[in-house]
């Protein structure tokens, strides 16, 4: 295996890059200024690109490595003649998110402009994506029926040839057709599905689909928890030549509005009546829908062109399969098969387009890299619970298993609110993804646990877990070469860390993974005492899921690993502590944002590379640590850069009673932070309530607080806990490398971030824009003058 990183290369940072560091209105006034002495040229390519978006031959093109020259070639035609019901829809999406996009793709394209300017002869800049070569632009289409060239290599696995989803499949019936893919609960049982059934059921789902009148590059929009029936609709639409879309369950009607339009859904997968209720709200906002079907429950209502599952299966049940092979032998690796839609938290979602190629070879060289067995050595065993309208979760529950034979569960749809304990002791995964809360909260239930422990209990535990980390950590600076566990560590393996295991599920478990956001060093140290390492990963949708990962025998705490074979890293405009954006290369790089070319050249530039938007670096060894994101950059009135997650990160360890935190200081002339308190989450709704969980109890005994709510600490009302979040964050400023990197001002908010609640996205992310807009007055309250800050919710003592 061969692959690279590129990193720590020393240039003159690119005005793109400057304007993060200057205040943000004086830049944008200098980006408008030099924008209007150039829009003319500005203009001209523009629209020479929007016309020249060129053709892929019906096979896949080998390319050379990033950065040949080549020799321009002449426009393609294929995109230029797609339908006019195609033009036409990508005309309608861009018109509809202009109004939202205009004040960022002004700044973008005039940045690129000013951006040339600014480079010195020798130094390697962000590549102008405005003066892109014809070749460059093969690596993106935004049109639903464009073609792209893959990013392959002459050995390696970028050389790996390339597959659709069904060569895929079929592959994995040939090789493991008698070894159960899926596994659902109906009642106390258990239920299996064989891959030969399995790709059979798709098949049907497929020609049902296309008698409901499917049409190629339309999507199927699904809309619910995840189930077989998600599965099986998701690759049904792909085999059928539309493509399978997710929509989040927490979307409004509004939000599944916008996705089905935007990706033209002919028809509406969703989970049960009250899913149903969104889409009924905006149906006649959608001219291309011609069915819906429910998936879950009875119908409580017949309409027309609604159907049950049941309903819809007999429909392709005896269809001809004649339609269906002409389709399936059509489909091209490098075409477009699933649409991922961003979070939408600054504007409009984009749609990620996915090919064929993005989904199958990630799948195999992430499948090799973390050693994943085939079924007919041992077979793999998923767990799915994470909302499959994630790319993360429908890499490891749908393409991974596929790719070794493995078979997938299906977790209860409360499984967030406390079943997935249940199931993942009945099912025993020998992997498992959770998202830092899943193993925050798992952390917070073994505490509680422990602290009802006896006295002899909680020091065996004690000292178990003190073995452990020293000699986990041992393991980790040696890259996994201990040759002998220490005599203690095995005794506390037997006396502590099996049981542990076996109550979470987790004893078969080899790799526990966490991804999707930040984690904390504090979570990642206790399960590693635990002899359970955590190991991280890192990517996007843009890059179909992993870019790089931790391994057994490769991984540091706080790191997100290393890349993953056939793909590469390159730190752009690196400071002098070697941190800058990270960018992607490889076969998993998407090929664009549907309809939305503008925002498709900020994220590509002209070589081909992915700029993720996020800031990070790599160590000696070659492991990357993300150190921030360039849309959450902090940058003060002072024009102080500041990354918030570090210093939020230490505050949550600094103070375990905080259960997250937010930083505030953009344009600001200090910093200040939002705190929660750690609180107990209702079942059903997933709200946090005003009971304060078992740990924060005993954190407020321990300190002397008789306090049992939220209510009682927010607002000042408890001064014993005051002084102690106080006492927490001098010693966090202490540490600070800089006076404005201090924290002037804080106050505890009477609720939880959640889901429900507005804060946090699906996958826990921080909802940053979201927050400032909830919590308006809050903020203010920090900035208004006053002489003397002696509020409970402001101890700091006057200067």
């Amino acid at each position: 295996m061969c692959y690279m990183h590129i990193c720590r290369q020393r240039k003159r940072p690119s005005f793109w890059s400057q304007t993060v560091r200057k205040p943000k209105k004086q830049a944008f006034q200098l980006l408008i200024r030099k924008s209007q002495r150039q829009s003319s040229v500005f203009q001209l390519v523009k629209m020479h690109l929007t016309a020249c978006e060129p053709t892929a031959t019906s096979t896949a093109v080998v390319m050379e490595p990033p950065g040949d020259a080549g020799l321009l070639q002449s426009c393609g035609t294929a995109d230029s003649l797609a339908s006019l019901e195609d033009v036409t829809a990508e005309s309608t999406a861009n018109e509809s998110s202009e109004e939202d996009s205009a004040c960022a793709r002004e700044e973008q394209s005039s940045a690129k402009v000013e951006q040339s300017t600014h480079t010195e002869s020798g130094a390697t800049a962000r590549p102008n994506s405005l003066s892109l070569p014809v070749k460059a632009t093969e690596f993106w289409t935004t049109h639903r029926n464009g073609e792209v060239k893959l990013r392959m290599g002459e050995s390696g696995p970028e050389a790996k040839p390339p597959l659709t989803v069904n060569q895929m499949f079929t592959s994995a019936v040939e090789r493991f057709g008698n070894y159960n893919a899926l596994g659902w609960k109906e009642g106390e049982q258990w239920k299996t599905m064989t891959y030969k059934d399995y790709y059979k059921t798709c098949r049907t789902a497929a020609k049902g689909f296309l008698k409901l009148g499917l049409k190629q590059y339309h999507g199927v929009g699904i809309l619910g928890f995840n189930s077989v029936e998600w599965f099986i609709a998701d690759i049904g639409a792909i085999l059928a030549g539309g493509f399978a879309v997710g929509i989040y369950t927490t979307n409004s009607p509004e939000a599944c509005q916008y996705v089905a339009e935007n990706c033209q859904a002919n028809i509406l997968v969703v989970e049960n009546h009250k899913q149903l209720q969104k889409i009924l709200q905006v149906q006649d906002r959608l001219p291309h829908l011609k069915a819906i079907i429910q998936y879950k429950d009875e119908l409580k209502e017949k309409k027309p062109n609604l159907y049950t599952w049941a309903e819809f299966m007999e429909l392709g049940r005896d269809e001809p399969d004649a339609q269906l092979d002409d389709i399936i032998s059509s489909q091209k690796p490098n075409q477009c098969c699933t649409l991922i839609y961003t979070s939408g938290t600054t504007g409009h979602p984009k749609g990620v387009m996915l090919s064929h190629d993005n989904l199958t070879w990630t799948a195999f060289v992430t499948g090799e890299d973390v050693s994943m067995t085939d079924a007919d050595k041992l077979q793999e065993v998923i767990v799915s619970y994470l909302p499959l309208s994630h790319i993360a979760a429908q890499m490891i529950d749908i393409w991974l298993p596929m790719k070794a034979g493995g078979v997938t569960y299906f977790a209860e749809p409360d499984a967030l609110k406390g079943s997935l304990a249940n199931t993942l002791r009945e099912i025993r995964p020998t992997a498992f993804m959770g998202v830092p809360r899943v193993w925050e909260k798992m952390q917070e239930k073994m505490k509680s646990i422990g602290a009802k422990s006896s006295t002899v209990r909680r020091k065996v535990a004690s000292w178990a877990k003190d073995v452990g980390l020293q000699t986990n950590l041992n393991k980790m600076e040696l890259n996994g070469n201990l040759s002998r566990k220490p005599l203690n560590f095995r005794l506390a393996k037997c006396l502590v860390f099996r049981k542990v295991r076996k109550a979470l599920g987790l004893d078969r478990c080899t790799r526990c993974y966490t991804g999707a956001a930040p984690i904390t060093k504090d979570t990642l140290e206790f399960f590693l005492s635990l002899d359970i390492p955590l190991f991280e990963l890192y990517g996007m949708s843009e890059s179909s899921g992993p870019h790089t990962i931790s391994l057994p025998d490769a991984f540091r705490l706080i790191s997100c690993g290393k890349v993953i074979p056939g793909c590469k890293t390159k730190i752009f405009n690196p400071d002098a502590d070697g941190n800058g954006e990270i960018c992607f290369w490889g076969r998993h790089v998407f090929m664009g944002y549907l309809n939305m070319p503008d925002k498709t050249e900020e994220a590509l530039d002209a070589d081909g590379w992915l700029h993720s938007g996020d800031l990070g670096k790599h160590d000696q060894d070659d492991f990357l640590f993300i150190t921030g994101r360039i849309k959450e950059l902090i940058i003060t009135a002072g024009g102080e850069n500041i990354p918030p997650v570090p210093i939020e990160d230490a505050v949550k360890e600094a103070v375990p009673l905080v259960s997250n935190a937010m930083l505030i200081g953009d344009k600001r002339k200090f910093l200040s932070m939002l705190l929660t308190i750690k609180c107990e989450v209702n079942n059903e709704t997933g709200a946090p309530e005003d009971e304060l969980t078992t740990e924060a109890l005993d954190l407020c005994r321990n300190l002397g607080s008789n306090a049992t709510r939220v209510s009682e600490i927010a607002g000042g009302r408890d001064r014993v806990v005051y002084a102690a979040i106080q006492d927490g964050i001098n010693r966090v400023n202490e540490k600070a490398t800089s006076n404005a990197q201090r924290i002037q001002k804080w106050t505890i908010l009477e609720k939880d971030f959640s889901i429900p609640g507005g804060e946090l996205g699906p996958t826990m992310k921080l909802k940053r824009p979201e927050v400032m807009k909830m919590y308006k007055d809050q903020i203010e309250n920090f900035y208004k003058e006053v002489l003397t800050p002696t509020t409970p919710d402001n101890p700091l003592p006057s200067k």
